[in-house]
């Protein structure tokens, strides 16, 4: 009997804690379910408060609650302060003027209706995506990334380190710099297929092309429109001439008028502004003939200013602060004998 009686104790403990965990259970099942962490959220989760104290101050807060989804490359405390002391700008008491710049400086920050990983990055190498940042007349402003020496790095400047923080309306990426507005200088030093074009703009002997092509909007002559030959156009060129090794062996001056002859000034031609026939003079003086469609699915073709016909336009409307860049497959030539 003291045995049974034992039993039975133990058995209504039991049932009395058994009893007493399904109506915690059920409290728990009649909890609100938690709060979705938007890209705001996550930000100050991850201490990246002098990001949140930016999105306050210019109003992007329920921008980034929204629905999304978006890309947000963060910088880090130290990055954005950085930015604001070199820019000299406090957010606490910002000028109309300043409130406009930090608030697009931002902007180029995040990528509307994607939500792009790391592992995409890194399968794709290299290209570009639109942010919401405005460039000349508005126009989306482009936005570089390549995998090099084992991480993402966006417009030359900025490089990923923690990758992937998912919120409930897109994904994250900490950034070690802030993303700057990109200059047409930005792109053609950022991009590796534009190397043998940057040094042919900083040869000895050229007019200062970084500085000019640096040029804020505004300011005479931009904004441009850039026809930039890849790397395998200007090889095509030295292998034209015998002499020719390096742009350092061609003829100072003649350099000057070939770079000049793929410059349009005071002008933001994007691939939608391109019309059959159409005829802009370069800084260089010559007029380059535009044709639609080009050849292979490409967007356009140029005749130059010495008749080479059936130049294509391989890649459009890379957008800058200061005007649009256009990749070209050859470089153009101007009319030598005027």
């Amino acid at each position: 009997m003291k045995i049974i009686s034992k039993n039975f104790k133990l058995l209504t403990v039991f049932l009395l804690v058994l009893g007493l965990t399904a109506c915690s259970d059920d409290d728990d099942n009649n909890l609100p379910p938690a709060e979705p962490m938007t890209i705001v959220d996550v930000a100050i989760e991850n201490n990246l408060t002098s990001l949140a104290a930016a999105l306050e101050a210019t109003d992007l807060v329920s921008t980034l609650q929204s629905e999304g989804p978006f890309t947000v490359f963060a910088p880090t405390n130290d990055a954005f302060s950085d930015f604001l002391t070199e820019a000299n700008i406090d957010l606490s008491n910002m000028t109309a003027t300043e409130i406009v710049t930090v608030r697009n400086v931002l902007f180029n920050h995040v990528i509307a209706g994607a939500t792009i990983t790391s592992t995409d990055l890194i399968g794709a190498g290299s290209g570009y995506v639109s942010t919401e940042a405005a460039g000349v007349a508005g126009n989306n402003m482009s936005l570089f990334y390549n995998f090099t020496e084992g991480s993402v790095v966006l417009n030359g400047m900025s490089t990923v380190t923690t990758a992937d923080v998912t919120a409930s309306n897109g994904i994250v990426h900490v950034v070690d710099e802030v993303i700057t507005l990109p200059s047409i200088v930005t792109f053609a030093t950022a991009d590796p297929n534009f190397s043998n074009l940057v040094a042919a703009l900083t040869a000895d002997g050229q007019p200062d092309f970084v500085t000019t092509l640096s040029l804020p909007n505004g300011v005479t002559p931009t904004p441009f429109t850039v026809f930039a030959p890849v790397n395998t156009a200007f090889q095509a060129l030295l292998d034209s001439n015998d002499n020719w090794n390096s742009v350092a062996d061609i003829d100072s001056d003649l350099l000057t008028n070939v770079l000049q002859h793929h410059v349009i000034t005071e002008a933001n031609v994007r691939s939608e502004d391109l019309s059959d026939g159409m005829m802009p003079t370069t800084l260089e003086g010559d007029m380059i003939t535009i044709n639609l469609p080009g050849n292979d699915g490409n967007p356009a073709k140029i005749t130059d200013g010495a008749g080479n016909t059936d130049i294509d336009i391989i890649a459009a409307d890379v957008q800058a602060i200061n005007g649009v860049i256009h990749a070209v497959e050859t470089v153009l030539l101007p009319d030598t004998t005027n």
